[in-house]
């Protein structure tokens, strides 16, 4: 694969009014209240939907304020199941470990390309590009199978396997970039299509490194590998979002 990048090829897409939503002090504090009040509901058992659209209205928050909360909050029963389910960098030597494909390459590439990026409180970061059912390479995307396939070189798993969603456009394609870096860069992993990728991570006994909060409650174990590629990036002016925790 030419490592120059196609004509073509462009940025996460941005959206405008994220630097007045997510990077003024006043929205962020408001954020932060609307957060407290949100985990505050769903730790007392309120339906996710009804919680947030009573924070959200309470607070008037437009609907990517609110898609940032979704990704940002849960409950405290959550937050002890995910934590007691959490491995550590030390814990994946030898380890067989599935990788949320999109959810990863969406969340980086977004980061990368200057793109909000939340903190949740279970620590993990997550964005709110708006790609659904269609993905597009972006210019990040080699970066971010290089930065993946660094990191995992340095946590030292034994098996890798990509885990894409078979019915979202391009996951062929992009499969098929996997094993062109992987041959390129000495990476050793595999790459599968799967029409419940959800599912599939959940049921493996392997370890899943994903910040899909289904996956993260449902699975038998995970590895926070987003959040580990970003604590590298010191270089890099990231935009992120902190939940306060």
């Amino acid at each position: 694969m030419d490592n120059q990048q196609s004509p073509t090829a462009r940025d996460r897409e941005k959206h405008h009014e994220d630097s007045h939503l997510f990077g003024q002090p006043a929205a962020l504090q408001h954020m932060q209240q609307a957060l407290e009040d949100l985990c505050f509901l769903l730790s007392r058992d309120y339906p996710f939907k009804a919680a947030l659209a009573l924070v959200g209205n309470r607070y008037q928050l437009v609907k990517r304020q609110q898609q940032a909360l979704q990704g940002m909050a849960c409950s405290d029963v959550q937050l002890r199941n995910r934590r007691n389910k959490e491995l550590s960098a030390a814990d994946l030597k030898g380890k067989e470990v599935l990788l949320d494909a999109f959810n990863i390459l969406i969340l980086l590439e977004t980061a990368l390309s200057g793109g909000y990026i939340f903190r949740g409180l279970d620590g993990c970061f997550r964005d709110i590009s708006s790609v659904h059912g269609a993905y597009r390479k972006v210019s990040q995307t080699e970066e971010v199978l290089r930065l993946v396939g660094e990191a995992l070189q340095q946590l030292g798993v034994t098996n890798v396997t990509w885990i894409f969603d078979a019915p979202v456009s391009n996951s062929g394609k992009m499969k098929g970039m996997c094993y062109e870096i992987a041959e390129q860069r000495g990476f050793h992993w595999d790459a599968r299509l799967e029409t419940s990728p959800d599912k599939y991570l959940i049921d493996s006994h392997a370890v899943v490194c994903s910040a899909d909060a289904w996956v993260l409650d449902d699975c038998v174990a995970w590895f926070n590998l987003g959040a580990y590629i970003i604590a590298q990036l010191h270089d890099r002016e990231l935009r992120i979002v902190q939940s306060g925790a």
